[in-house]
């Protein structure tokens, strides 16, 4: 069975997750996840890509040492913030309308609509992405695309919800990975492979709000019936809460990030263990004291301004009573404690986390299973199902017979090795008195086990010869 490697990146505004996936037929194996600070990157969108580039390079350049692979490809997202909601459709008559409807004819339909579709300012923006709400036939209308295909009709229908965004946003995507070398080999709508990931089809199809907590930005997905209905996004977002902290207890951006993590917390009327408790910031002098109560105070207003324009989208949404399932809250924000809580009081929908869907293995540690790393796992089972191509480079494994015989260039001393030992290529001379000589060294010669003490042997008797 073919095997291939998919690489994922997450370009959130307070960090980056970098993700490598083994696919081998219908299986996904996670082989590395890891989360490092970003940089350049705010409210989703790149506005440094310089900093941007600089950070993940050192993040690429450390996953293809662990792995000993080279990524010469990679997924990435689209911006969540500035994203436009428009609608878009498209008919044709088809050529064969005694022949089945089929799914070629269906993406079809759905190229046609996105190519002719007209752009507000197409200078300024760029399609995002696209999906289909409803397709019509000669006898019927609102199906959804699994009922249209295998229908018959003259003509075929669709219409199309759109998500229109800046064009500088995905320039600036193609330049930082131009520079890195690394070909992109898709860009996704964020939020719509977030909800392949972590919601159920039951969810999707009775009616379920989606709300993704980032760094920089806040969204919401609706579905009902299957399809994403409504998609709208706030510019707030868990740093907005680290800044009210930073900003109310005058302490600095690190520290009031590493305080909302400890001890973050919404609902501080619920915190009985931690209502009396006082953090003393010895950095200071004299040392300051921050309430814990005090900290949930201001992080409980910020997190209710979020979750008070979630419920206005959804009332915008019209859908407000057909979400069924209520609402999943996903993202690195949705870790806050008490915040679940907080949004079944205040809307009084059933709320739960969502987590990556145990639809893959993993062997590279628990992150991989958090809420942080939905959309860098979205990107990789939604590149698996288009069955992009092998996204890394594997050294080839070479036969024990040719390292046996290998030879390699080694740098040593003079007289190191004994001359019946070793093929000396001597360099020019110089007027220092240590010269140093490349040496090709035949590895069956010397054993790889004892090679250190051979040389320290060595070294030990040139030692001792020379203080006789």
């Amino acid at each position: 069975m073919d095997e291939k490697y998919i690489a994922s990146i997450d370009l959130g505004s307070s960090k980056f997750g970098l993700c490598v996936a083994k696919v081998s037929g219908d299986d996904i194996q996670i082989v590395y996840y890891k989360e490092t600070p970003s940089e350049g990157i705010k409210a989703s969108m790149i506005h440094n890509p310089m900093k941007a580039s600089q950070k993940l390079k050192e993040a690429i350049r450390e996953a293809e040492q662990e792995l000993m692979i080279t990524i010469l490809q990679v997924v990435v997202g689209m911006p969540r913030s500035e994203v436009a909601q428009l609608t878009a459709s498209a008919t044709i008559t088809r050529n064969n309308p005694d022949e089945y409807i089929d799914q070629e004819e269906v993406n079809a339909l759905k190229s046609i609509a996105l190519e002719t579709y007209p752009l507000p300012n197409p200078d300024k923006d760029v399609m995002l992405g696209a999906v289909a709400q409803s397709f019509s036939i000669d006898d019927e209308i609102q199906l959804v695309e699994s009922e249209v295909v295998g229908t018959i009709s003259n003509t075929l229908e669709g219409n199309f919800k759109v998500f229109v965004g800046r064009m500088s946003a995905t320039t600036a995507l193609d330049k930082i990975f131009n520079g890195l070398g690394i070909a992109i080999a898709k860009k996704y709508f964020v939020p719509d492979v977030v909800a392949k990931a972590v919601l159920t089809e039951d969810e999707m199809s009775s009616g379920v709000a989606l709300v993704d907590f980032g760094a920089g930005v806040t969204s919401l997905s609706v579905y009902y019936g299957g399809i994403m209905r409504y998609y709208a996004s706030i510019p707030f977002g868990g740093k907005s809460i680290t800044n009210d902290i930073r900003t109310e207890c005058t302490i600095s951006d690190v520290l009031a990030e590493n305080i909302k993590l400890r001890f973050g917390a919404c609902q501080p009327g619920k915190l009985a263990s931690l209502t009396d408790k006082v953090l003393q910031l010895r950095m200071y002098e004299p040392a300051k004291e921050v309430p814990v109560r005090y900290i949930s105070e201001i992080i409980d207003c910020r997190a209710r301004e979020i979750v008070e324009a979630i419920l206005y989208y959804i009332q915008d949404s019209g859908l407000q009573n057909s979400i069924r399932s209520g609402l999943v809250i996903t993202g690195g924000g949705a870790e806050l404690v008490n915040l679940v809580g907080l949004i079944k009081e205040m809307s009084g929908y059933e709320v739960r986390k969502g987590y990556p869907r145990y639809m893959f293995s993993a062997s590279y540690g628990s992150g991989v299973y958090s809420t942080g790393a939905t959309a860098a796992i979205g990107m990789i089972l939604a590149a698996k199902a288009d069955r992009l191509p092998d996204c890394v480079s594997v050294p080839e494994k070479k036969d024990e017979a040719d390292i046996e015989n290998e030879t390699v260039e080694v740098e040593v001393r003079e007289t190191l090795f004994n001359e019946d030992e070793i093929e000396t290529v001597t360099p020019q001379e110089t007027e220092k008195p240590k010269k140093t000589k490349k040496v090709r060294v035949k590895r069956e010669n010397v054993e790889r086990s004892g090679i250190l003490s051979v040389v320290w042997d060595t070294a030990m008797k040139l030692y001792d010869k020379a203080n006789m």
